[in-house]
């Protein structure tokens, strides 16, 4: 198909969970290499590793490996599929403790823009297999990959639920706790509106370790202050991998932008909070993020994601059901995202870019840009493969 799409001078796309915002998985008058019904996994609990075609998703792969209570870094919303996620980093509810997922892949199989069917590790194509786990979507048709797996089961998750009135001195809080919390727990911040129609901020996490070593870190956020609503208990890992599935289905329309922050100051955290107060859509959030931990080590032979530094990102999330409401949400977030430039360090993850033009691809790409423009020169000098955040070469 690629040797055809070539010949011919057609666009290309690529289509595995179709889950990103940006529309790139189709493409007009020309070849969808739609990769969606090669789902086959195979887990190997021995080796803890398995293997992953490039059509299955998040819950497709955690339902398969938890059979043997094992799992990877993997996204927190189990639709999204595996291929796009790890290609471009990937974070999840493990990625403080056991890194991203690009950085528990062991091995791909791919399909170059001349059409040669590759396999790249760390010992076989190892430049390329550098490019992919980060940038993977710019240099060809990713078909299988090798994950390394680690022993998940019961996890320690959940929600707990302030009101947003308290929402400076919980961001207050949540600043100094994640920089010192254990490796074993990712805690994001959520502002947001209930299902009641209440303006709250969560604190959505999970602690993947010792439960009762759990408990004792979970404490500190209970006597901080107390939740209105406490949802933190042990649970299957399977179950937080879909906790946050309901406010975002399929069929609404979204529009989302992203940074990374200097720091979340308290001057942040009022941009923050004041742009949220003036959220057209109930559906809509804005959720802050922070990695570190393993997240922050380069792994063995290095990726091409370049955001190692521990900082918050922050995702302003438009989510809406009308297309008569489509203006007024994406200006809100196009104001909160202008309003937050002072407090940016210019850094974006990839999976959260959206169609920004080519200096907001040079940010997501940071200072990997000229080696990652070096292979793509190699692999892919007529850019048949555009439909992604691209490389130009």
């Amino acid at each position: 198909m690629c040797k055809f799409a070539r010949n011919n001078q057609l666009p290309v796309s690529i289509k595995a969970g179709g889950h990103n915002v940006t529309g790139f998985a189709v493409c007009d008058d020309g070849l969808v290499i739609d990769l969606s019904e090669m789902k086959s996994i195979s887990v190997d609990p021995d080796k803890q590793e398995a293997v992953v075609e490039a059509g299955a998703t998040w819950a497709d792969f955690d339902i398969a490996a938890q059979e043997y209570g094992l799992a990877t870094t993997g996204g927190v919303v189990s639709s999204t599929g595996v291929a796009g996620l790890t290609l471009g980093g990937g974070v999840g509810w493990l990625v403080r403790k056991h890194g991203l997922s690009c950085d528990n892949l062991l091995e791909v199989k791919i399909v170059t823009a001349d059409g040669r069917l590759l396999t790249a590790n760390t010992e076989e194509n190892g430049e390329l297999f550098w490019g992919i786990r980060g940038c993977g979507a710019n240099f060809g048709v990713v078909t299988s990959m090798k994950f390394r797996l680690h022993k998940v089961e019961t996890v320690l998750g959940g929600l707990m639920i302030y009101p947003q009135s308290e929402a400076k001195e919980v961001l207050q809080f949540y600043r100094g706790f994640v920089r010192r919390a254990p490796e074993e727990l990712t805690l994001y911040a959520n502002l947001a509106t209930s299902p009641e129609g209440i303006p709250i901020i969560a604190l959505a996490g999970m602690f993947a370790g010792d439960l009762a070593k759990g408990e004792e870190v979970i404490k500190e956020i209970r006597e901080f202050k107390k939740p209105f609503l406490d949802l933190v208990q042990p649970i299957p890992y399977i179950q937080m991998q879909t906790m946050l599935e309901g406010p975002f289905p399929h069929g609404n329309r979204y529009y989302w932008k992203s940074s990374f922050l200097k720091d979340l100051s308290d001057d942040a955290i009022d941009v923050i909070i004041s742009n949220v107060a003036t959220i057209p859509s109930v559906r809509s959030c804005a959720i802050l993020e922070f990695y570190g931990g393993a997240a922050a080590r380069e792994p063995l032979a290095g990726t091409s994601y370049p955001h190692r530094q521990s900082e918050f990102d922050l995702v302003m999330m438009s989510n809406w059901v009308d297309n008569n409401d489509d203006k007024k949400n994406i200006d809100w977030t196009r104001h909160f995202f202008e309003a937050l430039q002072p407090f940016s360090s210019h850094r974006v993850y990839v999976n959260t870019l959206g169609k920004e033009g080519p200096d907001r691809v040079k940010e997501a790409y940071g200072g990997n840009y000229d080696r990652l423009l070096s292979l793509k020169k190699e692999f892919d000098p007529k850019n048949l493969f555009r439909m992604n955040q691209n490389i130009i070469p």
